[in-house]
């Protein structure tokens, strides 16, 4: 066998990778993405969004890591509170043949008491969670726009978007096919028509003031409905 000039300088042949490495910008089916990412065990995120390869830059701490610390402790207290439910963080989601996001935090209905997801045999989440909560930069970023579109057609009944630089909190609501905001109570709260009793005060989450927000979060699980709920998921 001949060895190329090119070779011989570098010291051989430039090894290929059994598996190509993902790349943002990816054009791949799904079995082929989730092919690539088993082989990145390094790989913190990936999502393959209308099939196409998205790769997160590394997470800032106040722009992202502490707002969605926040929405994991909030929703975590609201699963302690309602037995039925489960929250999941940074999980990956099987929604369609074209899209696996990786949300920031999903909570759901469990699957043996009537929710919409399943757990697949090797430990994914399959079909729509009944609310997703994504921390985002701004309006421009992928999550209100393309994102929002491929959780509204996959049947994602809430969807919660935390726009740091913006300074707000945005919780959309799917009603007759299309996302509509929802709008707050007398006293500026937010309550899930899905969840009941999951409340959230966006001005004491925004200001960073984590206490209130679980303050009214509490006063929403006393509630009758939420004990309704929570005896209807046990029934």
């Amino acid at each position: 066998m001949t060895t190329s000039t090119s070779e011989r300088l570098v010291g051989g042949p430039i090894p290929v990778p059994a598996v190509p490495t993902l790349e943002p910008g990816d054009r791949l089916t799904r079995d082929e993405f989730e092919r690539r990412y088993a082989s990145m065990p390094a790989l913190n995120k990936a999502e393959l969004i209308e099939g196409v390869v998205y790769m997160p830059s590394p997470v800032r701490v106040r722009r992202h890591g502490g707002p969605h610390a926040k929405i994991i402790t909030w929703l975590g207290n609201y699963e302690a509170r309602t037995p039925g439910v489960e929250v999941a963080d940074n999980a990956t989601a099987r929604l369609d043949l074209d899209n696996e996001p990786q949300p920031d935090a999903m909570l759901y209905i469990a699957p043996e008491l009537g929710g919409q997801v399943r757990i697949t045999p090797d430990d994914y989440i399959e079909a729509a969670p009944e609310l997703v909560a994504e921390v985002a930069s701004s309006s421009a970023s992928y999550d209100l726009n393309t994102k929002l579109h491929v959780y509204r057609r996959n049947g994602v009944q809430e969807y919660i978007v935390w726009r740091v630089l913006d300074c707000r909190i945005d919780w959309f609501v799917l009603r007759s096919g299309c996302y509509e905001p929802l709008e707050p109570d007398d006293r500026g709260v937010l309550r899930s028509p899905y969840f009941p009793g999951l409340w959230l005060d966006t001005a004491a989450l925004l200001r960073g003031d984590l206490a209130g927000a679980l303050q009214v979060l509490d006063e929403g699980t006393s509630t009758a409905e939420h004990a309704a709920f929570v005896m209807k998921l046990g029934s």
